[in-house]
């Protein structure tokens, strides 16, 4: 009898071209980000459907737990800012992926296999649970490359691994290997590569025995506790935002002798 090849987040996505990939695993459903050219870079279009899919997810009576990964040995680089460079004054995508999370009422386990920086790194904080195979590995080079975290970056690290070491990533931009995340407090748990698949379904069937309810409350309950001050802190992130892109505009306005 031929071996059955075990399944895994590649397999998952095996044939399919969406950008977003949607599947469902009994009462899991995975978001499962499927760009591997641009290393999962998110583009406008993807950042709304993956809002979208959480929304729809949150209304889905039959979903208990939603998961969110990365294939082809990479989570998400983040926006793909070679889509459109930043520029001064331009809108930001609402909701971005971290407040599409953290307004799910559901579990959100972020699975991660390979490497999970700068806005993946926002958004795997921005999760109930994040769980790492022994490859993956942690970095934040919004600084390093020259921009500010625009999606909490600077307060969910700062809350997750405490206020140096978050300034020691975010200042040097290095990447930290799964072990030094688990140490750290970044991620819940590591586990060999062909081990994360089945330990994320295995977390999120557990969630599933839970009553409704009480999942849901005690998941809004534990956001919102973990969210004391907090809020206020991602509201003044994107305030300071806003205001170096108007400092910015103004330079440029006057470079070029306009008004």
């Amino acid at each position: 009898m031929p071996h059955q090849q075990a399944e895994t987040i590649d397999t998952l996505v095996a044939g399919r071209t969406e950008e977003l990939a949607v599947v469902d695993k009994g009462s899991t459903r995975l978001l499962v980000f499927n760009r591997p050219d641009k290393r999962n870079a998110m583009t406008s279009d993807m950042r709304r459907a993956y809002a979208a899919e959480l929304e729809k997810a949150d209304a889905d009576p039959d979903i208990h737990c939603v998961i969110v990964t990365g294939a082809h040995g990479f989570f998400t680089a983040g926006v793909d800012i070679k889509e459109r460079p930043p520029t001064p004054g331009m809108a930001m995508v609402r909701p971005h992926p971290v407040e599409a999370s953290r307004a799910l009422t559901k579990p959100l386990i972020a699975m991660i296999d390979g490497p999970c920086i700068t806005g993946g790194l926002e958004l795997a904080l921005s999760c109930t649970f994040v769980i790492g195979s022994d490859r993956s590995s942690y970095a934040d080079t919004h600084l390093k490359i020259g921009i500010l975290p625009g999606w909490g970056g600077i307060s969910l690290l700062a809350t997750a691994i405490g206020a140096r070491r978050a300034a020691q990533m975010q200042l040097s931009g290095e990447r930290i290997s799964a072990e030094t995340a688990l140490i750290w407090g970044l991620i819940n748990e590591v586990v060999p590569t062909q081990e994360l698949l089945p330990r994320c379904l295995e977390l999120a069937q557990i969630f599933a025995t839970i009553d409704t309810a009480k999942r849901q409350a005690y998941v809004a309950l534990n956001r919102r506790i973990d969210g004391i001050g907090r809020d206020e802190a991602l509201g003044l992130e994107l305030v300071e935002i806003d205001r170096l892109r108007g400092i910015a505009a103004s330079i440029l306005s006057k470079a070029d002798g306009s008004t």
